[in-house]
């Protein structure tokens, strides 16, 4: 059987580039477990979408995950799939030009292989408890960087 479980993350910067940081609250049955972490030199698109890695990470078994975000640029790079033609272009933009954060997209990749994963964004800094909350971690660890 496999599990459900429901993602938030968000990731935040002070300055692009400059201090970053990234928050996730990871929901399963009763349990809520809110994880974040910072980089003292980063841009925002990279805390975004290591917010959503690192969440991924922490599921010990095979499940189906819902990941609500704020950011289209990770949301849309799979729900208008995007990275399937990058990866069918060796990493090119249609455009030709590198992927920017290729490492981080191949990881996010292959995690979601592991697991059935479906992309939902949700508008930022509005009045979602859980996104709100994600921004909150992010912003936090900026400050405990």
């Amino acid at each position: 059987m496999t599990e459900k479980v429901i993602i938030y993350t968000d990731g935040a910067c002070s300055g692009n580039p400059g201090p970053g940081g990234w928050g996730a609250i990871l929901m399963y049955r009763n349990a809520k477990k809110e994880i974040s972490g910072g980089s003292k030199n980063t841009t925002n698109n990279i805390m975004e979408i290591t917010a959503v890695i690192e969440a991924l990470k922490c599921l010990k078994v095979e499940s189906e995950v819902q990941v609500y975000s704020d950011s289209a640029y990770t949301v849309n790079a799979f729900n208008q799939k995007w990275i399937y033609g990058w990866m069918k272009n060796g990493w090119k933009t249609a455009n030709g030009d590198n992927v920017k954060n290729k490492e981080l997209w191949q990881e996010l990749y292959l995690l979601t292989q592991k697991h059935k994963v479906e992309f939902i964004k949700v508008k930022g800094h509005a009045d979602n408890e859980y996104n709100n909350r994600c921004d909150e971690l992010a912003r936090n660890a900026i400050k405990n960087l």
